[in-house]
């Protein structure tokens, strides 16, 4: 019962008040099953990007935080290859830092902000994360690793090694 009244008053002023570039709403599956946007941030290499998130909020909610993940793929080093977030308000205490005054809404705009600032000291894609330093440390220049990682993230068929620390999911 608590989940669903908490739910529904977070959907409701998500609805009222998003954040800038964020939206959420239930997918019509179950009660604890939502979707989200989030569109990529300026002077990021995800501007004009429209990302879309699967969240499963479990019934312990919001003493136990909910389970996000992009559908969308996303060449990030703290995402992997199956949408799995490494971000230490999604997991519980001790490893992680989620809190029940946390909300859906403050979620999201945390998710938001990983995208422009990614933390290449948690990576789950090791293999990419020294990539986003090296693009800011050139500031708009173009240099041959910085194109390389452009087309990377075009690609489909891209090789990773994936680092599994984060995720608990």
């Amino acid at each position: 019962m608590q989940r669903r009244t908490r739910l529904q008053r977070e959907l409701s002023l998500l609805a009222a008040e998003p954040p800038p570039g964020i939206s959420c709403w239930h997918s019509g599956h179950g009660a604890g099953e939502l979707r989200a946007q989030i569109l990529g941030g300026a002077d990021t290499p995800y501007e004009k990007g429209i990302f879309n998130l699967e969240i499963i909020v479990p019934e312990r909610y919001p003493f136990e935080p909910p389970k996000i993940r992009f559908l969308t793929p996303i060449y990030h080093p703290n995402i992997d290859s199956a949408g799995r977030i490494c971000l230490d308000v999604l997991k519980l205490p001790p490893k992680g830092a989620w809190r029940p005054s946390l909300s859906i809404s403050t979620l999201l705009s945390s998710i938001q902000l990983l995208m422009a600032e990614p933390n290449p000291d948690d990576p789950l894609m090791a293999d990419i994360a020294p990539e986003p330093l090296e693009e800011k440390s050139t500031q708009g220049e173009r240099s041959p690793s910085s194109e390389s990682s452009g087309q990377k993230r075009k690609g489909s068929n891209i090789s990773r090694k994936e680092k599994k620390s984060c995720p608990d999911s």
